[in-house]
Formats: structure tokens, C-alpha cells, sequence
């Protein structure tokens, strides 16, 4: 038979299986070619959820669509401060292979808000809250390489705001609607892909 297999770095191969065992297969790579990389690179650090399967159900959907990192932030008002990285891996590999893309989305380590803040983020970077400020939608600023901050169901306190202002993030609208933190997440994703594939 033949299978299909990527190296979770951009490329795809075709390979022949020669050998199936219960312990071991041998294959024989016959074709390879590389995905096509998508015009933009996009990091969001979002606070996980309380409810475990929707920060799961936020990692799947989002390796779907399209993104590059995901770092769990730690906020003042994080209900979860716990990430299990191996599970979490796991739901993005299949979702990886599951959208037939071959680069599988970097899942960084939990991060106190405070302490991601202050790294380099090398991006244009931007913050989504709910304070009645003045902010541009994000898909007014979308640029070809974007950290985006996604906060925990309690928002982020007003002093994570101000660092965050403080340290160059521009506060962004995801839309009118009050979202939860794994829809904005989405929102957030979806609004950068669709931007890039229409130009």
C-alpha cells in the first residue's frame, strides 16, 4: 500500500510500505514535496479555560485554520493555571493530519502573563480585551506576522492592560459580540487567514 507522511516541518511524502508487522513497518519513500507556506506567521498566547475541552476544542480548530504558535498565559484572573502538553500535543498532531497540512503549530510551555510580556515577541503584537476603549478592528491591522493576546473568561485586570499597552500591544476589536476566551481565540485566527487569502 501506499501511505502518506509528513515530518512536521513543511513537508509531505508519499512512501511504499514493503514490510507491516505488529513491532515495526519498513517503507520505501517513492515522492516528497513541500506545502506551500502560508503568507503570514501568527502567534496567540490566550489563557486556557476553565472547561478543559474547550481550550482543547480551541487547539484543534485553530491548527485547522491556520497558526504557527500557541503559548498558554497565566493571567491575574486564570481559573486554570495547569497545562497537560502532552495531551495537548496529541489534539494538535491529529488535527495537523486530519487538515492535511504539514507543519505542526508549536504548543510553548505556560507562561506567567507577566514574564511573556516582557520577551521579545519579534512581531507586530496586539491585545484583544473587553474595556470600552477606543481600538481598531484586527482586520484593519493585519500584518504578515502578529503575536495576538487572547485573555482568560474574567478578561485581564486592568494592570495586565496597561503593561501589556505599556510594552507596545495594541488593543484590537474582535467584533461587537462578547466572546469566550476559545471563540475569540478562533475569531482571532480565522479573521488573519481569511484577510491573507483574499489578497
Amino acid at each position: 500500500d501506499i501511505i502518506h507522511l509528513i515530518d512536521g516541518n513543511g513537508t509531505f511524502y508519499d512512501a511504499k510500505i514493503l514490510i507491516a508487522s505488529q513491532k515495526k513497518v519498513l517503507f520505501k519513500l517513492i515522492r516528497k514535496w513541500i506545502e506551500n507556506p502560508r503568507p503570514y506567521s501568527l502567534h496567540i498566547a490566550i489563557a486556557p479555560t476553565k472547561n478543559n475541552n474547550r481550550f482543547e476544542w480551541f487547539l484543534e480548530k485553530a491548527t485547522e485554520i491556520g497558526i504557527d504558535q500557541i503559548t498558554p498565559i497565566i493571567c491575574s484572573h486564570s481559573e486554570r493555571k495547569i497545562i497537560n502538553n502532552e495531551r495537548m500535543e496529541k489534539i494538535i498532531l491529529s488535527a495537523t493530519k486530519q487538515s492535511i497540512k504539514s507543519k505542526i503549530p508549536v504548543l510553548n510551555q505556560a507562561i506567567d502573563f507577566n514574564d511573556f510580556i516582557k520577551k521579545d515577541q519579534n512581531s507586530d503584537c496586539f491585545i484583544a480585551h473587553c474595556e470600552q476603549v477606543p481600538k481598531k478592528n484586527l482586520q484593519t491591522v493585519v500584518s504578515e506576522k502578529s503575536t495576538i493576546l487572547i485573555g482568560p473568561e474574567g478578561d485581564f485586570s486592568q494592570q495586565e492592560i496597561d503593561l501589556a499597552l505599556n510594552n507596545n500591544f495594541k488593543p484590537i476589536s474582535l467584533g461587537n459580540s462578547r466572546l469566550r476566551t476559545e471563540t475569540a481565540g478562533i475569531v482571532a485566527c480565522h479573521t488573519i487567514a481569511l484577510y491573507h487569502e483574499k489578497i
